[in-house]
């Protein structure tokens, strides 16, 4: 579904979130806050005097030094708080005792206290006395029942000898509708967080949805689609010396136009024709989606494939690198391939044998090679490996290949190979080198300057069956790869499209039979 895309759903996703968390926090604040709650923090727990245990060691006078039940004292300052949001009376206080908490020091006594309030809460001060329950024995000391407003404190600095810094202390007692919990520890000047923790999580949650949708608005590509965009399904099939270019075109078809697939199958100019002649004969009605792409015109007798004429496509000889020659006449390429070289060494090259790798018959590349430099076709095959002869009388080894990448990697690997590819590939692989033409060299560059004599060049076709309707994907993908974004991709790959100033003339219909 065209709504159910990447933005849409992060966008109805914060939205969701949003309406949740605003509910959430609706309830949160009717009903969590609305408890009574006392927090307490210790904020200082300090060792006075020579106290190794702790490793705190202070220097010390008076009363710390003198009096022997003082020599481990340490001070204390506790901050107790009303951090709910409803004020704590005195009878909010649910114990048995006069007293209302009570605070509890582990492995400590208490020796002594003082009380402190902020300004403007001097009224506190009223409760801390014996009478209200204010008091210690041992490692307890014993807090009023201290009415207190919302947001409001008192500190009590405890004075302890018995037992080091550290140990557990905690604050018991009952409230009722509320509860008495332990806060963070904190320092004397801290100031309690303005949110709670769970608006602040929400808070973060909603601004990273936020600011992802943003991101994908601003970074998405809102560029339309290419005019006439179809969906479905499409086989192109036929040249392998062009399958890169048409793999990757339909790879960026697919990205531009959603709901296409387009799959290429490339086994050979000649049985790609051949192929979609026989799929449109045996169609009941329409055209088939099926693109044969071929080096060259199709063979005579298939009136009803229809052609586009794509691109002009170089061709390459290629040799191993052992042989070093650049260049040769076109009659000497047509001495070799009719099995009149069998040394390199009789044109100026290296004592090796000359083993020819060509392709099969269905190659739209050999056929292009037969009709533009052999002038004729090529001898007879002689060899399975491309380096032993399979016929004893045979001039030459010779062997044929189903694919350019074959060719190229044969040639490379075989000493005294020769053969021949599509410019681009064999411009990419290693292990040999391009051969010049009567001193042309192969170049797409030189045909746009108008310097059209290297011979081994051809129109690229694209046929279907028939004329396909405007809407379907054949029409589309072809328009694409011949008019539309496609041709960038014809250019990168090395081809000089015919919709180019220059490609317009090469491709004109005469240019077959030059």
């Amino acid at each position: 579904m065209d709504w159910l895309s990447t933005e849409n759903v992060v966008a109805v996703g914060t939205a969701l979130l949003g309406i949740a968390a605003s509910g959430v926090m609706l309830w949160y604040e009717r009903r969590v806050p609305r408890r009574k709650r006392v927090g307490y923090r210790v904020q200082m727990d300090n060792a006075i005097g020579d106290d190794a245990s702790s490793g705190r060691a202070n220097r010390r006078l008076g009363l710390f030094d003198e009096a022997p039940v003082m020599s481990d004292a340490t001070l204390v300052l506790l901050r107790i708080e009303n951090d709910g949001s409803q004020g704590i009376a005195d009878n909010d206080y649910t114990g048995r005792e006069l007293h209302g908490l009570t605070a509890e020091f582990t492995d400590r006594t208490v020796r002594g206290v003082s009380v402190t309030q902020p300004a403007g809460s001097v009224h506190l001060m009223d409760h801390f006395t014996p009478a209200a329950g204010f008091g210690y024995t041992g490692n307890t000391l014993r807090i009023p029942r201290v009415p207190l407003n919302p947001r409001e404190h008192f500190k009590l600095l405890v004075l302890l000898s018995g037992g080091d810094v550290g140990r557990p202390i905690r604050i018991v007692g009952g409230i009722r509708d509320g509860e008495v919990h332990p806060n963070r520890s904190a320092t004397p000047d801290d100031k309690p967080p303005l949110f709670s923790r769970a608006a602040r999580t929400i808070t973060v949650v909603l601004t990273v949805c936020v600011l992802t949708l943003a991101v994908l608005v601003v970074a998405r590509d809102d560029s339309p689609p290419p005019i006439g965009c179809a969906r479905g399904t499409l086989t192109v099939t036929g040249s392998t010396a062009f399958a890169p270019t048409v793999r990757e075109a339909a790879a960026k078809y697919e990205r531009d136009c959603g709901g296409s697939t387009v799959t290429v199958d490339a086994h050979g100019s000649t049985a790609g024709v051949r192929e979609l002649a026989g799929l449109g004969a045996q169609a009941k009605q329409g055209s088939p989606a099926v693109i044969a792409v071929s080096d060259g015109a199709k063979p005579p007798g298939l009136p009803d494939l229809a052609e586009n004429r794509v691109a002009v496509v170089v061709f390459a000889l290629v040799v191993n690198d052992d042989v070093r020659l650049r260049n040769l006449s076109t009659a000497d390429v047509r001495r070799l391939y009719r099995g009149q070289i069998t040394n390199w060494r009789q044109l100026g090259g290296p004592d090796l044998p000359v083993r020819l790798v060509s392709r099969d018959a269905n190659s739209g590349t050999r056929q292009v090679f037969q009709r533009r430099v052999l002038g004729r076709g090529e001898i007879a095959n002689s060899s399975r490996d491309c380096v032993h002869k399979d016929d004893a009388t045979a001039p030459v080894v010779r062997c044929e290949l189903d694919a350019t990448e074959q060719v190229l990697s044969t040639v490379a690997q075989v000493p005294g190979g020769v053969g021949y590819s599509e410019l681009t590939l064999a411009e990419d692989a290693k292990g040999l080198h391009l051969l010049k033409l009567d001193g042309h060299t192969p170049s797409v560059e030189a045909l746009e300057r108008g310097d059209g004599d290297y011979p081994y060049r051809e129109i690229e076709y694209a046929y279907t069956y028939g004329r396909p309707p405007a809407d379907t994907l054949v029409s589309s993908f072809l328009t694409y790869l011949s008019r539309g974004n496609g041709l960038d991709v014809v250019r990168t790959h090395g081809h000089l499209p015919c919709e180019t100033p220059e490609g317009l003339k090469l491709c004109a219909p005469n240019e077959t039979d030059t």
